[in-house]
């Protein structure tokens, strides 16, 4: 299926072939038809599936140019991710010969000038943060009340970081014929309430990825046991020599701390986490896009939402404390069918969560670094599976086995096999006899 297909206005068209989109996603061929048709609709679909021009396509599809309203409010929860979906819309939006106004409210942007631009004209689209947003409704500045879509934009994540009352809010300030559009990766229990109270008769779709992680991503696994953790990464950033690389932790204070000891070995590292002052996050944006680094420290805030071209590798610090994010983590490389490398730093308390990891599907390639380069290592639960192949012995053997002493007589290891070897010998001449027992009882019978 084609773009061209849908039929869209002129502008939107020749904004898709500026930007050389000409078959839609699987997400963008299910879900526009249905935004287009007025129902409400939760969007249930992994980072980087096309969610964001699945519904700001029919947003502009609708967008009466001529009305002076707002028509179209979208909420995210982050001021990066709320960025990006300005910019998506500014580029469909300059193709149009009618000027169309998009306004980006966000915090830590000057409340003042935006209050002063609104008293002589309304945006046609609203893109912010829900705080920032529902303070210029609130103030009577901004208004809402005739939209005809409402967004909201990873809902997952709006709900994790206490934003959902603030969207409600917002909600609650809406026509009652709005069209509702949530779109999220997963869809928590807990975000159920408010599905309940807006969305009238809703379809509910989830679109599921043939894969987890995209084929083009080698994803890799490599032992911190014994290792300074700060001199491993180190060592592996500077065999990588990346395009790009994202280096990804659990903490601010991690953040803070590995930034600063990879910055005082050379490297070229940017630093994005949410104790950064809005201004500064976007400067240092800026530069990421400028190419001014070779590496970002980064807290799981900028593995949801910001898009950031030319990741060539991502590094995990530790596993993810919420395993979802370990995707979203992973996805930042390998994007528009390029090929990319994840390495994820495990020690052996880490089992579990890897474990659970494999059962959504994800497959692991266990590395070590080793002379310069990264060589292919035995499986971390060897030990457990060659324990599994061993013949169960009995209780005597098993004393013998696991007895532990201070002082080892020699020729004790030998004894210990001499043991178990007459054990097994006893056990397959019990087989044996056995088995031509029951030889000569078929006989018998025979005749």
């Amino acid at each position: 299926m084609s773009f061209k297909d849908f039929n869209f206005k002129p502008y939107i068209q020749k904004s898709l072939d500026e930007m050389k989109f000409t078959e839609p996603t699987p997400v963008q061929q299910k879900l526009i038809p249905l935004v287009r048709s007025g129902r409400d609709l939760v969007g249930e679909s992994k980072t980087g599936s096309g969610k964001t021009h699945t519904f700001l396509i029919p947003i502009f599809e609708k967008l009466d140019e001529n009305d002076k309203d707002v028509q179209a409010v979208i909420t995210a929860p982050s001021r990066e991710l709320a960025r990006q979906i300005y910019q998506a819309a500014k580029q469909i939006a300059d193709q149009s010969e009618t000027g169309i106004r998009i306004a980006n409210y966000v915090g830590g942007t000057d409340k003042l000038r935006q209050t002063e631009k609104l008293k002589s004209s309304q945006p046609h689209i609203v893109i912010g943060t829900p705080g920032r947003i529902y303070d210029l409704v609130k103030f009577g500045s901004l208004n809402i009340h005739k939209a005809q879509i409402f967004v909201v934009d990873e809902a997952d994540m709006t709900l994790d970081m206490g934003f959902l009352d603030t969207v409600d809010k917002i909600a609650a300030s809406l026509p009652k014929q709005v069209q509702f559009l949530v779109f999220s990766a997963t869809i928590p229990q807990k975000l159920q309430p408010f599905l309940k109270k807006y969305l009238t008769n809703p379809v509910i779709e989830q679109i599921k990825s043939e894969t987890v992680i995209a084929d083009t991503i080698d994803n890799w696994l490599i032992s911190t046991k014994g290792r300074d953790k700060n001199a491993q990464i180190l060592e592996i950033a500077q065999v990588l020599q990346p395009y790009l690389a994202m280096i990804f932790v659990n903490t601010k204070e991690r953040a803070d701390d590995l930034h600063a000891y990879l910055t005082g070995n050379g490297l070229k590292v940017a630093k994005i986490h949410g104790g950064i002052p809005p201004r500064e996050r976007k400067r240092i944006m800026n530069q990421v896009k400028n190419l001014q680094f070779e590496y970002i420290v980064a807290t799981d805030l900028a593995a949801r939402g910001i898009d950031i071209e030319g990741v060539s590798h991502v590094i995990n610090d530790a596993i993810p404390q919420d395993l979802s994010f370990f995707v979203h983590r992973v996805g930042r490389t390998g994007r528009n069918s390029l090929s990319g490398t994840a390495i994820t730093l495990y020690q052996p308390s880490d089992d579990g969560d890897i474990r659970d990891l494999e059962k959504m599907g994800i497959r692991f390639s266990p590395k070590v670094l080793k002379d310069g380069e990264f060589q292919d290592t035995y499986e971390r639960d060897r030990r457990a599976n060659r324990e599994k192949s061993y013949q169960k012995l009995d209780t005597e053997m098993i004393g013998l086995v696991k007895k532990k002493k201070k002082k080892v007589k020699p020729g004790y290891k030998k004894k210990i096999q001499w043991k178990v070897d007459e054990k097994r010998k006893r056990e397959r001449r019990a087989e044996a006899r056995a088995k031509s027992r029951a030889n000569r009882k078929a006989k018998k019978q025979t005749f």
